[in-house]
């Protein structure tokens, strides 16, 4: 994209079942990018998986009603030992690419971990350092450390063009 193209409204998102990480981002690539917000979603763990599922849905429809982006980049998951957790964030990663692909039609980009880490300088960095180096990249005074700050580093690596072949 050249400097003379519009800039695009990236989605990133951090999937999980208790908290999704979500952040809007307005930019070009590696020329500009502006947080627009940020936030997390959480579901209960007082609630049934298919009850949590369904505030996911709400909550996404409502994320991309407000927000209308026109794209996204949502992280991959990898799954090493916490093979219980893994069912419960692929469902819920699951119904946030059918809400995405039904209510705009997108395909988002799929990236592993360490591509937007690296993208950020660090590919083990921990999310302390994510966020110092978010804070920094945006000039932002005070940021949470959660998942919202891993949805924006997303949102940045997707709007700078950082892929992976998966999907």
């Amino acid at each position: 994209m050249d400097q003379t193209e519009a800039a695009q409204r990236w989605l990133g998102i951090d999937p999980g079942l208790a908290i999704i990480g979500w952040a809007i981002l307005d930019g070009q690539p590696d020329l500009s990018a502006q947080l627009v917000d940020y936030g997390i979603i959480e579901t209960s763990k007082h609630l049934s998986t298919p009850q949590r599922l369904v505030e996911i849905e709400q909550d996404i429809h409502a994320l991309l009603e407000e927000f209308s982006p026109q794209a996204i980049a949502m992280e991959m998951p990898f799954f090493s030992r916490q093979i219980k957790a893994a069912g419960g964030v692929m469902q819920a990663l699951g119904v946030i690419n059918l809400v995405i692909y039904r209510e705009k039609s997108i395909q988002p980009v799929f990236l592993h971990q360490s591509s937007w880490k690296c993208h950020l300088g660090n590919g083990k960095a921990n999310k302390a350092e994510v966020a110092a180096m978010v804070q920094n990249f945006f000039g932002l005074e005070d940021l949470p450390i959660d998942d919202s700050v891993d949805a924006i580093a997303i949102a940045l690596a997707g709007l700078n063009g950082v892929r992976n072949d998966i999907g």
